[in-house]
């Protein structure tokens, strides 16, 4: 079966939104009288969508026992981190390495970009243009867009059943466990990348169809392999 679809994650895979999301928590647990954390313990936690990240930023650890925090107390502060990120959000995100160019070529070749993220959807329209991308995705997928997100597979199919592609036609790109086991519960190839947010595992761990440590080998061998015919 030809490849004709690339589905891509957003955070981690393109571009590295970690110096602002960092920002917006702090901020966050500012605002609330908490103590604030390092980027590199708030870049741990990224990956899950808003929630869990304002929910690990207020317990100040990864693992979110229940009881820990109430849903009105995780509400407000989800709210207020918000608040935080839609003033600064892109002030400090940037594009990996070769992305641009790449998802270019990409286009150019005739393959159909979608992007799924777990990030709100209302962030997304804002970062897609400040890069100059809105127009290379044919459909793209915030992590509140439908009742579920990433690792489940309803947004990669929902995906495919929008632009009448079939899930053996497609493949989900990412640097995460969400990503990967995502591809793999919807039936569809996987290519991992290596240098994003996984909380510390290998991509190659997850057992991706193939994996790669930067974004322009990625590229290269989608078009030296692919050629929009099967992996």
């Amino acid at each position: 079966m030809k490849k004709q679809l690339l589905i891509f994650d957003f955070d981690g895979t393109l571009i590295d939104s970690v110096p602002d999301l960092a920002d917006a928590v702090n901020a966050m647990l500012t605002t609330l009288g908490k103590d604030t954390f390092p980027i590199s313990t708030i870049r741990n936690w990224v990956g899950n969508g808003s929630r869990l990240l304002v929910e690990r930023a207020l317990v100040g650890k990864i693992e979110v026992q229940e009881g820990e925090l109430t849903v009105e107390e995780a509400d407000y502060a989800e709210q207020v981190f918000f608040a935080a990120y839609k003033e600064i959000s892109g002030s400090k995100t940037v594009a990996y390495p070769d992305v641009d160019s790449g998802l270019k070529k990409l286009h150019s070749a005739g393959y159909t970009l979608a992007l799924v993220t777990n990030k709100p959807i209302r962030f997304v329209p804002k970062i897609l243009q400040s890069f100059g991308w809105q127009d290379l995705f044919s459909e793209v997928l915030g992590g509140d867009s439908l009742p579920q997100k990433k690792p489940n597979p309803a947004p990669l199919l929902y995906v495919c059943e929008s632009l009448k592609i079939t899930p053996d036609q497609a493949i989900m790109i990412g640097d995460s466990r969400n990503d990967i086991l995502a591809g793999q519960n919807a039936k569809m190839d996987t290519l991992g990348l290596s240098y994003g947010y996984n909380y510390g595992q290998d991509i190659r761990e997850l057992n991706p169809t193939e994996a790669f440590d930067d974004f322009a080998a990625l590229v290269a061998w989608i078009l030296a392999s692919l050629d929009h015919s099967e992996l």
